[in-house]
């Protein structure tokens, strides 16, 4: 049978599995956009979304993934971003009406001028010259492109070319495009780098980045936009600011809107959504990294207990929005940072609510034991309603007890006054 242990703090997460509810009730109908999402790299949860999981027309927020397993294949040492390659005939592939940096054959660039030209002009030609000096071709490397889609989750999506070029068959949706910036962020956080650059030339062609609120957000930093007739104007945007949390001094949020009807719409709709995340959520503490939450009887082990013990501090965000209505975008006011319904300014909360249950997943462990393990399972609550379950997986090492310890362990069980007393030294006689 399992055993349960309930907390009841003002506390808050980092690992999820399963969403309940929305952090955010936004009422869609509010926000100018196709589809669209809010997300919090730091918890892991989804904090507001709308047909986060339909499958459109990604346009330029493909090249989020050509820059992925570029700098995936520099960290492998496969690619130096000072190596030079010359520029071909697969150029050619790029019609005169597409974003490029006018690459001819038989120029020579470096990857770290590729890698520029694709995220901040968002250049086509340099798209495809990666993904040659990649793949080999551009079959090969619209693989690959399937390949780490399917291995960080992206279920919404399938590509089939590295540009973002309409073609049937090739899509995404926003809840794979912000999973896709978050792996970049993480694995590669020097891709922010080329993202908040504001403009660049090469070759005597100049080129202003289009992410708009690079210039009008300090704390902007990225990620990409896009565009075409069939997509709409997307944009996938990311910042980092500063807290009061002393446990998570910055917390960056990712927003990724799909579908607007401008290159200012989609600023200001991914601007909006993100400035009401930041004022009305906050990442909070549920569980201390090396701070016992239950433990475990041992059988025949050196110890007869085992703590169970979270190797990394977990965060929750929790929502500071106790209005029984859902949020109208419409009612927000950008620049106080605040919502206003018939003119009355709604605060947010300074205390929640949040349960914690803490399910033991195992009865007991037997020694010896070398072996990851997921002890225990934390499910949380928040105003009465299950928000999140997060798993507590531990590395378990257990020897086995000798058998003068086993015997001491029978007989601290019989007579009780001996159990916390240590097994004393073996004598040979």
């Amino acid at each position: 049978m399992k055993r349960f242990i309930s907390w009841f703090a003002g506390l808050g997460m980092l690992c999820t599995s399963f969403t309940q509810a929305a952090i955010l009730n936004i009422d869609p109908e509010s926000v100018p956009a196709a589809a669209w999402t809010i997300y919090d790299p730091q918890s892991g949860q989804t904090l507001a979304e709308y047909n986060s999981h339909a499958q459109r027309a990604p346009a330029s927020l493909t090249k989020m993934m050509v820059a992925y397993i570029t700098l995936k294949e520099i960290k492998a040492g496969k690619l130096k971003k000072s190596d030079v390659i010359i520029a071909n005939n697969v150029v050619h592939v790029v019609q005169p009406d597409e974003s490029q940096m006018f690459l001819r054959p038989g120029q020579k660039i470096t990857i770290d001028q590729l890698l520029t030209g694709l995220v901040v002009m968002s250049a086509n030609d340099a798209a495809v010259t990666l993904a040659q000096r990649i793949g080999g071709d551009l079959p090969h490397f619209v693989a690959r492109m399937n390949q780490e889609a399917k291995a960080l989750g992206m279920k919404d999506t399938h590509f089939t070319n590295p540009a973002g070029i309409t073609m049937d068959g090739h899509y995404s949706s926003a809840a794979d495009m912000a999973k896709l910036g978050d792996a970049l962020i993480q694995q590669f956080p020097d891709y922010l780098g080329y993202s908040k650059q504001t403009s660049y030339s090469w070759n005597g062609h100049a080129h202003h980045a289009t992410n708009i609120l690079l210039k009008q957000d300090p704390t902007v930093d990225g990620l990409k936009t896009g565009f075409t007739r069939a997509a709409g104007f997307n944009l996938a945007l990311t910042a980092k600011r500063p807290t009061m949390n002393p446990n998570l001094p910055e917390r960056r949020l990712i927003v990724v809107v799909l579908g607007t009807t401008s290159p200012v719409m989609r600023a200001e709709v991914a601007h909006r959504l993100m400035n009401l995340a930041y004022n009305y959520t906050r990442d909070e503490v549920v569980v201390k990294a090396k701070q016992p939450i239950a433990q475990l009887p041992v059988i025949d082990g050196k110890e007869t207990l085992y703590q169970v013990i979270p190797q990394t501090t977990q965060f929750m965000t929790t929502s500071l929005y106790n209005q029984p209505v859902n949020i109208d975008m419409r009612s927000f006011n950008n620049d106080s940072g605040r919502l206003v319904y018939n003119g009355t300014t709604i605060e947010p909360i300074d205390k929640t609510q949040t349960r914690i249950e803490v399910t033991l997943n195992q009865k007991q462990l037997t020694a010896p034991l070398n072996q990851t393990l997921q002890l225990a399972t934390l499910k949380v609550y928040q105003n009465g309603q299950w928000i999140e379950d997060v798993a507590v997986h531990s590395q378990v090492q257990l020897e086995r007890a000798s058998l003068w310890q086993r015997f001491w362990h029978w007989l601290s069980e019989l007579l009780p006054f001996l159990a916390d007393q240590p097994a004393p030294a073996k004598v040979l006689l």
